[in-house]
């Protein structure tokens, strides 16, 4: 019973903290984030070749965000989940929410995109240009996955369709789980890397603590 207690007091003072002094909480886990072995398995397993045409590829050919249900669609689901805490049902009015690849707190929904960690384009590149468009609709709105993430509109922007080659997290402590995540994503949808692209993968997983 004293434990319980105990676990109690301190919960509510971390809200407290958060509430009053504005701390950062730790954001939530993607779900299917893979562990650091887990991962190295799947990235060993991916077939490594050269990016496909880009023809034929528009955003347009990845329906997205779809009806979720109860008025809700797929970017607001990713909004309520990632938040330390937020308002309103569908849409989200506000909230707070921490952006992982950049470290920075953020207030306002618009202020935030949804990013898709392999990016639509990238997808396109590595094999998505041969599936039908009702899988692809399923991938851009992949909830069961770590594809999805809400991050700064800034960072979203500046990492565009470029694969971990070419970009990475601005924050080092990001890299961990971007890794993961992408290489989780590429893994779960059958898709191809290139060689830069696993080099880097490979370097970033290292950085992992388990």
């Amino acid at each position: 019973m004293l434990k319980k207690s105990m676990f109690v007091v301190l919960a509510l003072l971390l809200w407290f903290a958060v509430f009053q002094f504005d701390l950062p909480m730790a954001m939530a886990t993607p779900p299917g984030t893979p562990s650091k072995s887990t991962a190295q398995s799947q990235l060993n397993s991916l077939t490594v070749k050269s990016e496909g045409s880009m023809t034929g590829y528009s955003r347009e050919q990845f329906t997205h965000w779809i009806s979720q249900g109860g008025g809700c669609d797929t970017r607001q689901k990713v909004l309520q989940r990632d938040a330390d805490y937020f308002s309103g049902t569908c849409p989200v009015t506000s909230g707070k929410w921490y952006s992982y690849y950049d470290g920075v707190s953020v207030y306002l929904p618009s202020e935030m995109d949804i990013d898709h960690v392999v990016p639509l384009a990238e997808a396109w590149r590595s094999g998505a240009s041969n599936w039908t468009a009702e899988k692809r609709k399923d991938f851009a709105n992949d909830l069961d996955g770590p594809q999805l993430i809400a991050v700064t509109a800034s960072t979203n922007r500046s990492k565009g369709d470029q694969d971990p080659s070419t970009w990475q997290p601005p924050r080092s402590g990001a890299h961990c789980g971007y890794a993961k995540w992408w290489i989780n994503t590429k893994h779960r949808w059958n898709l191809n890397l290139q060689s830069s692209e696993k080099t880097e993968l490979q370097s970033m997983l290292n950085s992992c603590s388990n």
